[in-house]
């Protein structure tokens, strides 16, 4: 797993939108092969929406191949009502990039079955070969989506009572009037999010602290649901400094510190967009082992004996001369060190 921790709201919206677009390009989608998106609705991707607009109307992102599916969608609001996340995310996406309407997969919160729209949103991820990445926010206790404490791991998409604090939380959405409210939610599961390709988490702000530091410092547990994401093989948080106020201090700076060695030690040049390594770090891995046995095999006078000459590149030549410059200036200095105990001896009359 992997925490990346930004100044404040405004640069970790700006690096979730940024991470999203590249991943989208470098996936390069089609027709035939679509980038499958997961994404959640409330205060935490708003920043990231708006950007991801700005990239779609600078010409650097398209939403043409994109398919996605929301996480949630409240029971019995209409999906035009203001609050519903129908009406979210078409106001803070959807109608502002070109998406199709039809790659657009958000839960029936009205359906005659609910069970039965539960089931043909699983299918339906599945028909299509999985979610490539899944971004995610968190409540102030730690659930995923809707997943609310106790829920279980292993669960899938369904219909879930809300917790009495996410009810108090979204009650500013409906005039701060608890009793306008939905009580319950339609929600993909504990495990639908963890069987995508990749996972990452938006976790902004000081109430939600505690779900951070649960999260990245205590065990897996269906209390905070969030945590399951230690168990993802490619699990990103990406949180602003708020946010880390419950972690203890060392946790910060070894995270960070990941960070800078990635960027000032190995080079952002060397990483691929998920903290993998490039091929090109790897070739220069194998040059630097190259160069480093040639000069070796110099310092070493590792010849052939009958004096003749193998082959060489020209990468191979400039190795041996670097090698050898290497080698003189060692015997130079190995001379002047010579020189100067010989002659710090002589002054004290003692042998050296």
């Amino acid at each position: 797993m992997r925490l990346i921790v930004r100044e404040n709201y405004e640069e970790v919206s700006s690096y979730v939108a940024y991470y999203v677009k590249e991943r989208i390009n470098q996936f390069a989608p089609t027709k035939e092969r679509p980038f499958v998106l997961g994404l959640p609705t409330g205060s935490s991707p708003i920043g990231v929406y708006h950007k991801l607009v700005d990239f779609n109307a600078a010409g650097q992102l398209s939403f043409e191949h994109v398919v996605t599916f929301n996480m949630d969608e409240y029971v019995g609001l209409p999906t035009d009502h203001p609050q519903s996340y129908h009406t979210f995310m078409w106001n803070h996406l959807f109608k502002h990039v070109n998406i199709k309407k039809n790659n657009v997969h958000i839960l029936d919160g009205n359906a005659s079955n609910l069970d039965e729209e539960c089931r043909k949103f699983e299918a339906e991820i599945a028909k299509l070969g999985g979610i490539e990445l899944f971004l995610g926010g968190i409540g102030p206790d730690g659930h995923i989506a809707f997943n609310e404490p106790g829920s279980s791991l292993t669960s899938r998409t369904r219909v879930k009572t809300l917790a009495y604090e996410t009810i108090i939380a979204n009650a500013r959405f409906f005039g701060g009037e608890v009793s306008r409210v939905p009580k319950l939610a339609l929600t993909v599961g504990v495990a639908t999010v963890m069987d995508a390709r990749e996972v990452m988490l938006v976790i902004t702000g000081a109430h939600k602290s505690l779900a951070l530091a649960k999260c990245v410092e205590e065990g897996v547990n269906h209390m905070w649901t969030v945590s399951a994401i230690q168990m993802h093989p490619k699990g990103l948080i990406v949180c602003d400094e708020d946010a880390t106020l419950e972690l203890h201090v060392k946790t910060v700076k070894y995270f960070k510190s990941i960070e800078h060695v990635h960027h000032s030690i190995i080079g952002p040049h060397n990483l691929g967009l998920q903290g993998n390594l490039l091929r090109n770090m790897v070739d220069t891995n194998q040059a630097a082992k190259r160069r480093r046995r040639l000069m070796l095999q110099n310092l070493l006078n590792n010849d052939d004996d009958d004096g003749r000459r193998r082959e060489s590149s020209p990468e191979d030549d400039a190795a041996v001369a670097a090698a050898a410059a290497v080698a003189e200036a060692g015997q130079k200095r190995k001379r002047r060190n010579s020189a100067y105990w010989q002659e710090t001896s002589a002054a004290l009359d003692v042998n050296p």
